[in-house]
C-alpha cells in the first residue's frame, strides 16, 4: 500500500508523529481486507493489538511518498503476527512486529475458524 504523508501526521518541523507510523501500518492492513470487498470486523468477532514491537529507523517528513508492506510471520489458533515495514523509496524507515488476537463483539478470545484463517493466509502471505 502506498500512502501520501500529510501536514496532519506531521509536527510543526514537518517530521511524521511517532504514533502515526502506527496508524499507517493500521490502515494498509485494514485496505487488505476492503480491496477483497470486505471489513476487517468478520461473522462473529474482529481482530485487536494484543502486542507489538516498533522500531523506528529513520523519519518521514511532509510530503514523502510510503510504501508499506505486509507479511504473515505466524499463524495461531486465536491471533497472527504480521511484519509491516514502511518504506521511502527502498529504504526502511519503520518496522513494526505486531500479534493481532480474535475476539467476539463482546471482547472475549475466540479460535479463528478455518475460513477466516484461510482469508488471513490469502490477503498477508509471504
Amino acid at each position: 500500500m502506498k500512502i501520501r504523508v500529510y501536514y496532519e501526521d506531521t509536527d510543526t518541523g514537518g517530521v511524521v508523529y511517532h504514533s502515526n507510523y502506527l496508524n499507517f501500518c493500521e490502515r494498509a492492513r485494514s485496505e487488505a481486507f476492503f480491496t477483497k470487498g470486505m471489513s476487517p470486523v468478520l461473522g462473529s468477532g474482529h481482530f485487536v493489538a494484543r502486542k507489538l514491537e516498533a522500531s523506528y529507523i529513520a523519519s518521514a517528513k511532509l510530503g514523502d511518498e510510503l510504501s508499506i508492506t505486509t507479511e504473515l510471520l505466524e499463524m495461531r489458533a486465536a491471533s497472527f503476527r504480521l511484519l509491516q515495514t514502511i518504506y521511502r523509496e527502498d529504504k526502511k524507515i519503520f518496522e513494526l512486529t505486531i500479534t493481532l488476537a480474535y475476539i467476539t463483539f463482546e471482547a472475549r478470545p475466540q479460535k479463528i475458524d478455518a475460513d477466516i484463517k484461510e482469508l488471513i493466509l490469502s490477503l498477508f502471505k509471504s
